[in-house]
Formats: structure tokens, C-alpha cells, sequence
């Protein structure tokens, strides 16, 4: 009952920053697909994936590294965590990946069965929202959230599974939170979010088909996701107000959930906001920017441990970033040469404007971070190999 009123809430959020008719398209392009996809497909193979919902989270951590371990033989399903027959699953499988997932009775008696099959566990999460104190003191919790999902995120997601002894494993998208979650004495493996051969086809596609505006204009872009990014992007207001007032020519590209009524209302005539869109009109989104930032609040453990997903989105379309410098980005970006990092209002505005100023850097950049992330970051590529190994050695048992 509690997911189901979680989703409601979330509905509602999304029909009031996007009116219904937007929403209902969104709901279907880019989750009820997703979610569809789960019923009606058979579930086999020796992993199982159990995931809370289909946003972006489930995307990649679920179904796109449900397709990396299928690459490297290892036979993955996904299903949600309110599939009427999770518990059949059991029998069928060998491994259970609980992905941010939910613990309600349900997934109480699931985890009960699975014990008492001796079959393994593994917690998967790609945020801190497993520790409670790490998520309430979110501005996204505080203000954002309705109070079905207050009440189950008071206890942190999937905390009960991460501090159960029998979870011996778990799996997580940066060094930062792999750290975090050692201090339960797991063994952790980092095995990074990674573009889908989909996603390789549908942003080759637009580099071969598309064509950029043909005009002075340079576009910059922040593409925030939740409204838990409203922090992140205030830390750069300032910068960007200073960036387009030195620049007649700069344009300021923006989706998301974001409050934007600030010192930015001066140049409301530069300023796109762009509506949340299918995942295959999200990247041809991306395509219309020239220049991608990262912001972030430094120091807050809850943004330290995003991953460097942004980058890897734009980058694949030969888009430069800036981000900023912190752990996860400076142990991804290779500052001045397949992208900028930066940790002060100077820093930040000096590297957007030599990313303005002078197109050719903007090409070489993107270009040599697309090389990285075709080379580093897709499912074609992956390379997680310890992790592969150890669940191989876990069906072969």
C-alpha cells in the first residue's frame, strides 16, 4: 500500500510542474513502458533484479546493468518489487539484486524465503538514501517529498537489507559511496552506471543525422533531474549570471524541477526551459547544447555521492562539461583535456567562457571525452570483471 501511494504523490508532483496532459505522455514514454516491459516478459535466467520503481535510477541500475551482465553471460531478469509473483521467482533463481528497493511485508517474507533457500543477497544502490540522516537532511526531503514517501524514507531505503549479516555484498556507482557502505562490513563492488547498446545506437544516430544551429549562439545546459537538485544548481547562480552578462551570445538551456525565480529573471528572454521528455527525446535535448555543467553542493555527503552520470550522457554526444571538483568528477574528468572541473565562482566562470570563446576546444573536448565514455562507460565496453567472476562463481556453486 505504501508504494502505491508513494507512486500516487509522485504523480501528482509531476502533473503539477508539467499539467496532465504532458504528464500523462511522460508517464507512459518513459515509465509505464519500462514497467509493461517487466509484466509481460518471462522471467529466467540465475539473477534477479528486484527494483522499486522505473525512473532513472531503475534504468540503469536495473535494466541497463541487467543487460551489461547478459552481455558477460550471466542470465539477469528485472522485475518490480510489487510483481504479483516475486515469490515463485525464488525457486527460479540464484541471486537477488535488491535495487533501492522498498522493504515492506512483502519483501519481508520474499527475503525470508530466499534465506531459507541459501540462495545469495545483494543490496544495490546508487545514492545515499539508505541512511536515514543523510536523506532528511535534504532540502528534497524536507520540501519535496508527500508523506507516504516521508514515512518510508525515515528509515532509509533498503536500510534493513544493507544491515542484515546475510547481505555479504553490495553494489554501488562511485568510490565515495562504496566507502560508505564498507562501514557495514560488506564487500562492495563499483560497478559504474554505463550506457545501454540502445542509448550507443540512439546517440550515434543524432551525431550522424543531426545538425547543430547554425548561428553565433552558444548554448549552455543543465539538465537536473529532481527537484533534489534545486541546492546543486543555486551554487552556480551567481557564475551563470556573470557568464551571461558578459555574453550577449550565451543561451542557458534548463530541464528539470528547477526554481529559477533569481537574479537569472533579468535574462528570462536567454533562458529555455526544456519539459521533461521520452529518454530517446532526452538525449536529442542534449544535442541542442554546446557546453554541459555539473554543479554541486561541495561537502554535502548526500551530493558527493552522485555519480558522474551527467557527464557520461553528454559526453557520448562529443558535449564538454564542467564540472565541479569533487571526488566522483576528478576521478572521472581529466581537468583541461576531455573536460573542466571547478570548486570556485572564478574557477567556474573562467572555464565556461574559454569553452564560449573558442569552439574549436569545445570540439577537441568532446571528442575526447566521448572517446572516454565508449571506451570506459557503455555495456559494449564494460569491464567490471571481479564483479562478473564472483557472481559466475555464485551460479556455478
Amino acid at each position: 500500500m505504501k508504494i502505491i501511494l508513494i507512486k500516487i504523490g509522485k504523480v501528482f508532483s509531476l502533473i503539477k510542474k508539467e499539467g496532465l496532459i504532458n504528464s500523462l505522455k511522460l508517464i507512459f514514454s518513459r515509465y509505464l513502458k519500462l514497467y509493461l516491459k517487466t509484466i509481460f516478459s518471462s522471467v529466467s535466467g540465475d539473477v534477479l533484479i528486484i527494483s522499486a520503481g522505473v525512473g532513472d535510477s531503475a534504468h540503469y541500475r536495473a535494466f541497463n546493468q541487467a543487460e551489461e551482465l547478459n552481455i558477460h553471460n550471466i542470465k539477469t531478469s528485472v522485475v518490480m518489487q510489487d510483481d504479483l509473483f516475486l515469490s515463485k521467482y525464488v525457486d527460479k533463481c540464484q541471486v537477488f539484486i535488491f535495487q533501492r528497493t522498498f522493504v515492506t511485508s512483502k519483501i519481508k517474507k520474499i527475503i525470508s524465503k530466499i534465506k531459507q533457500q541459501k540462495k545469495e543477497i545483494i543490496f544495490e544502490t546508487d545514492d545515499l538514501v539508505f541512511d536515514a540522516k543523510y536523506i532528511q537532511q535534504t532540502d528534497l526531503y524536507k520540501n519535496k517529498m508527500n508523506l507516504a514517501e516521508k514515512i518510508q524514507y525515515k528509515r532509509g531505503i533498503g536500510s534493513e537489507i544493507i544491515k542484515d549479516e546475510y547481505t555479504k555484498v553490495c553494489t554501488t556507482t562511485t568510490s565515495y559511496l562504496a566507502k560508505k557502505i564498507e562501514k557495514y562490513k560488506k564487500r562492495v563492488f563499483v560497478v559504474k552506471n554505463k550506457l545501454s547498446n540502445h542509448e550507443l545506437k540512439l546517440t550515434q544516430n543524432i551525431l550522424d543525422n543531426f545538425s547543430k544551429e547554425e548561428d553565433q549562439i552558444v548554448r549552455i545546459g543543465y539538465f537536473s533531474g529532481t527537484s533534489s537538485h534545486n541546492k546543486d544548481f543555486a551554487t552556480i547562480i551567481e557564475v551563470l549570471t556573470e557568464v551571461l552578462e558578459r555574453n550577449s551570445n550565451v543561451e542557458l538551456f534548463l530541464a528539470g524541477f528547477l526554481d529559477i525565480d533569481n537574479k537569472l529573471n533579468k535574462y528570462q528572454d536567454r533562458i529555455i526551459v526544456m519539459p521533461f521528455v521520452s529518454r530517446d527525446k532526452y538525449y536529442e535535448n542534449i544535442w541542442k547544447i554546446d557546453i554541459n555543467i555539473v554543479p554541486l553542493v561541495l561537502g554535502s555527503p548526500f551530493c558527493e555521492a552522485k555519480s558522474e552520470i551527467k557527464f557520461i550522457e553528454t559526453g557520448v554526444l562529443k558535449i564538454p562539461t564542467v564540472a565541479v571538483r569533487n571526488q566522483t568528477f576528478s576521478e572521472t574528468i581529466e581537468d583541461e583535456m576531455d573536460g573542466f572541473l571547478a570548486d570556485n565562482e572564478n574557477e567556474w566562470i573562467e572555464k565556461i567562457e574559454k569553452l564560449i570563446k573558442d569552439k574549436e576546444l569545445r570540439i577537441k573536448m568532446g571528442e575526447k571525452a566521448q572517446n572516454k565514455i565508449i571506451r570506459d562507460y557503455t555495456n559494449k565496453n564494460s569491464h567490471t570483471t571481479d564483479y562478473y567472476n564472483y557472481l559466475k562463481k555464485l551460479i556455478n556453486r
